[in-house]
């Protein structure tokens, strides 16, 4: 059986198209741009997340015809917590605004006055880059246009739309938009009632693996297809998630991409708010996920590739040769805050930070600084969680930052537990969409439990756990005067 798993991610799109859960046939990819047209804002255009998946279904249409006219379904994963607004005839009123959009800091603290045990409600504390918040602070900056607003909307459910011509989302999307009581999975009318929002102005909620459409018939004549169901889908960690073998409470799956997730799978609703971890429905059954944030994970490499002229990579490998022959104590200590905190500080007001410097530091003691800052801070989100009662047992990381061996070395250390990693790990998250899409079209849900190949597990380094328990006092009284 063909399908087909697209993940929205927020500087990219990636389509695959994959035989029987197993076989990649074949892959596309798309960017998309980001807009900031003030200091902490971050939008997007949405009509660009459409062209995109359009353009890479058009490429797999084109590389592999046979395969595409096999395609029994389509998933969808998504970035999260954004916040799009569609007038009567759902088109949208004006950009998205993205999940690390910094504009409604104030509009928090109104939302957590008027609902104070909301984080023990939703996913978690009110944080500006949450839909709910947004929804008030453009109550307040762009009123007319809410006054037309009558959808709203989250990044996968859009796409969809476009395929389908039907308005759906589902739990774990949902969940992220603080609207939604996590605990039943339902619009909550008081919630809404707090920001202003009419319950009639939301989609119907479907189970993550249910099918919310089929493909339009003009859509599958393009791509060469025949009757294609079409899944409610997944929010991107959850997509992740699953397509990473995470269906278990224990499991951990932890993903460095722009930001850096763990995502760990509970088989109970364990809210966090005093901890800034944000808990949503998972796309199992009876499941939940609980999450941790590093707000600025492969952002904060692409950064310091940017400032010292390396390039991300470049920098990567600089990196990797100072942490083997260098002298680790000299390296500068990074906060990778570059976008706030979230986990466990709640403080999305933050500014990263750079201390210890001296004339002798080179790019790639920055590099490795950068490197080791992120996954003290990962280490950081799994144990807030572990705090309020969620199960960590076995961990696997996915997300381009696994490109970089040093960066595994230094997650393991600061965990100090092995970590897997898996033979596609860049290919998570269509995975996991692609499972959604496997039971949308009929198949069994035991399709969801399925467990990815491991193409190798990574120990902690016992140098560099020697070295980061003597730097990590270092770098918790930076975070501490945050």
């Amino acid at each position: 059986m063909m399908h087909i798993g697209v993940d929205l991610g927020t500087s990219g799109i990636k389509a695959v198209l994959i035989e029987d859960l197993a076989r990649v046939v074949a892959v596309a990819s798309e960017s998309v741009a980001v807009s900031r047209p003030a200091v902490g804002h971050s939008e997007q255009d949405a009509d660009l997340w459409v062209a995109a998946v359009f353009a890479c279904l058009d490429r797999l249409a084109a590389e592999a015809p046979r395969e595409m006219a096999a395609v029994r379904g389509i998933g969808l994963s998504g970035q999260m917590l954004a916040g799009l607004f569609l007038d009567a005839d759902l088109r949208p009123l004006r950009p998205a605004i993205l999940w690390n959009d910094q504009r409604s800091l104030a509009e928090c603290a109104e939302l957590l006055e008027r609902v104070p045990d909301i984080g023990r409600r939703t996913n978690g504390t009110p944080d500006p880059g949450i839909t709910a918040p947004k929804i008030i602070w453009l109550r307040k900056h762009e009123p007319a246009l809410m006054d037309r607003a009558r959808m709203l909307m989250l990044t996968k459910d859009y796409v969809r739309l476009a395929l389908t011509g039907d308005v759906a989302t589902e739990p774990s999307d949902a969940g992220g938009t603080q609207l939604l009581d996590c605990r039943t999975g339902r619009w909550d009318a008081g919630l809404c009632a707090a920001v202003g929002w009419d319950m009639a102005h939301l989609p119907p909620v479907l189970d993550s693996w249910a099918e919310a459409g089929v493909l339009r018939p003009a859509l599958a004549a393009r791509w060469g297809m025949g009757s294609v169901s079409v899944a409610a889908g997944a929010g991107d960690n959850m997509g992740s998630t699953l397509g990473a073998g995470g269906a278990r409470a224990g499991d951990a799956v932890l993903t460095v991409g722009t930001s850096g997730v763990a995502c760990l799978v509970d088989g109970a609703f364990h809210p966090g708010p005093e901890r800034a971890i944000l808990t949503s429905a998972h796309v199992v059954p009876d499941t939940f996920l609980s999450m941790g944030v590093v707000m600025s994970a492969t952002a904060s490499l692409d950064w310091m590739g940017a400032v010292t002229g390396q390039g991300a990579a470049g920098l990567a490998a600089l990196a990797e040769g100072f942490a083997a022959n260098g002298s680790l104590a000299d390296a500068p200590v990074f906060l990778p805050c570059l976008t706030g905190v979230r986990t466990p500080l709640n403080r999305p007001d933050a500014l990263g930070r750079i201390e210890g410097l001296h004339p002798g530091v080179t790019p790639a003691m920055l590099g490795y600084a950068t490197l080791e800052g992120v996954a003290l801070q990962m280490a950081d989100c799994v144990a807030a969680q572990r705090s309020v009662g969620v199960l960590a047992e076995r961990f696997t990381l996915v997300g381009g930052g696994t490109r970089s061996g040093l960066w595994l070395r230094l997650i393991a250390s600061a965990l100090g537990e092995p970590v897997a990693v898996l033979a596609r790990s860049d290919l998570a998250g269509p995975m996991g969409a692609a499972k959604l899409a496997a039971v949308a079209a009929g198949g069994p849900l035991t399709l969801l439990s399925d467990r990815p190949d491991v193409a190798q597990v990574i120990d902690p380094d016992p140098r560099l756990t020697d070295a980061l328990q003597t730097r990590r006092p270092l770098f918790d009284n930076a975070m501490s005067r945050l």
